[in-house]
């Protein structure tokens, strides 16, 4: 399908979404398939930094092409017209869906959503992009349970730089030091999102910013086939290697991904990344937040809503650095 470049060649219906820098629209596109079209909120164009994120976002969106990463239609990233339209998912996030449902999630269901959320971060990976945001806010899962990772506005590729951001209750440790981001980063709030989707529970809890940065640094989890003894040992060591404090002892997405598969009951092949050129390479001039960093960036506590998945009222996320 053609890009869809202009706002006006969308038909916006009713509002479906609304976070602290966008108001998200259903609406038809001209082939009549529905869509969500994200629209900046004026206050956020007005801001250079919200504005390049959402830029950045909008870029990234239309250049990644993977199953299990929201797809992109079309979209402008810049000015008063900025938007972009993406897959519309009619069960909303995965943190709105738990939290609807009012039940956790199958064995079978947890695994298919984290095998695929890995395949989305092992593609990522291989591009040289970190996503810096995983957590269940950002997971889509469509009416076949099949999942897919969205909001890119905070991914960058390693080689340009970017700012560190990241969501209190899944940040590295490293991220928590105010260090550069990578894949292992990545694999960490993979780690987090693992013991949420299979126990019900996060692993590190605290009621402030300051608590859940010593929980992260200081802690280790509890076993997590201590946990749940119906997850496959296999995945269990992983998802505990994966919460390592050293950066070198978490393993990749792609040997996540192939453990997931291989506990699914499916023989894990070699992905094949089939992507535009331009998606592969970085820029020729990086601009605003994508300029290589003049010193270690302090972490930039990613927006979120005043009620988590888990039911908890206190908001971190209004902590902004």
């Amino acid at each position: 399908m053609p890009d869809q470049n202009a706002l006006s060649t969308y038909t916006l219906s009713r509002s479906i979404g609304r976070g602290n820098t966008s108001l998200v629209r259903l609406a038809t596109n001209a082939q009549g398939q529905q869509v969500a079209v994200k629209i900046p909120h004026a206050e956020t164009l007005a801001v250079q930094d919200a504005a390049e994120l959402f830029g950045n976002e909008v870029r990234l969106t239309l250049q990644f092409r993977h199953p299990h990463l929201v797809q992109g239609f079309g979209g402008t990233p810049f000015g008063p017209q900025a938007f972009v339209a993406l897959q519309y998912y009619p069960n909303g996030a995965l943190s709105e869906q738990l939290q609807r449902d009012g039940t956790p999630l199958t064995l079978m269901q947890a695994l298919r959503i984290l095998a695929d959320l890995a395949s989305a971060l092992s593609y990522l990976h291989h591009l040289g992009a970190v996503h810096q945001d995983v957590k269940t806010q950002n997971v889509y899962v469509n009416t076949e349970g099949r999942a897919a990772l969205g909001d890119l506005g905070n991914t960058y590729f390693i080689a340009q730089g970017g700012k560190v951001s990241g969501s209190p209750y899944y940040m590295a440790p490293e991220i928590y030091h105010g260090e550069s981001s990578s894949s292992a980063s990545d694999v960490y709030s993979l780690g987090i999102l693992t013991y949420e989707l299979l126990t019900g529970e996060r692993p590190f809890q605290g009621h402030t910013y300051e608590e859940l940065m010593v929980a992260h640094l200081t802690r280790f989890p509890q076993p997590l086939s201590h946990l749940n003894m119906q997850v496959p040992r296999n995945v269990a060591r992983l998802a505990e290697l994966a919460l390592a404090k050293r950066i070198s002892e978490r393993p990749s997405a792609d040997v996540i991904r192939r453990a997931l598969l291989t506990a699914l009951g499916e023989t894990p092949a070699d992905e094949v990344y089939e992507t535009e050129q331009k998606a592969a390479e970085p820029a020729s001039r990086p601009m605003g937040r994508h300029g290589p960093p003049a010193r270690p960036a302090v972490p930039v506590v990613a927006p979120e809503p005043a009620q988590d998945a888990a039911g908890s009222r206190w908001n971190p996320f209004k902590r902004r650095k």
